[in-house]
């Protein structure tokens, strides 16, 4: 066997690869790191998160709303600071906003949703709400965090509203300009 034959050994098992980067180099420093990566890796089965009456816990931030919301099975009804969604957003467009998580994970009309909000309007709160409703849905039902990661339900918005300069109307707005 030559030498170049010696380092190009298949590596079946794990003990292998310790074996192939010890040969590689002695340093067992090396080796640890190395064959703790792989074990790393491998993918980690997570457990739901439930309180004790049964229900699941989320954060949602849009702007500078906040939303504290909790999910439980039930009939789909959804409570925004002890309103009914259809009391508390009037508009169609916040009621889609707030219902996307439940039609992308085909969950309509399966949890029970109780809410607070606080800060900012209409549109933030909803925006924070749907943030939340991800959230708690993923704590109740793991599974789910692929379908609702794909659509982008599980990322913070960290858009808001940019800050006035001095010297300007708004934040970009300038006074007029004349060139005569």
């Amino acid at each position: 066997m030559t030498k170049k034959e010696e380092n190009t050994e298949k590596v079946t098992d794990l003990k292998d690869l310790g074996v192939a980067t010890q040969a590689i180099s002695p340093d067992s420093s090396v080796v640890a790191i190395k064959t703790e990566a792989v074990v790393m890796s491998a993918p980690v089965e997570r457990e739901p998160k439930k309180d004790a009456l049964g229900r699941s816990y989320g954060t949602g931030r849009r702007k500078r709303s906040i939303a504290r919301v909790w999910a439980k099975p039930g009939t789909g009804k959804i409570i925004v600071n002890g309103k009914e969604q259809d009391e508390y957003f009037g508009r169609k467009t916040h009621l889609l906003v707030i219902n996307q998580p439940f039609f992308t994970t085909g969950r309509v009309g399966q949890f029970d949703i109780m809410c607070t909000v606080k800060g900012g309007g209409l549109s933030g709160q909803a925006g924070a709400v749907r943030h939340g409703i991800s959230r708690a849905l993923e704590n109740f039902e793991p599974s789910l965090r692929p379908a609702l990661k794909e659509a982008g339900m599980m990322t913070r918005d960290s858009r808001s509203v940019e800050r006035k300069k001095i010297g300007l109307h708004k934040a970009r707005r300038m006074k007029q300009w004349a060139k005569r």
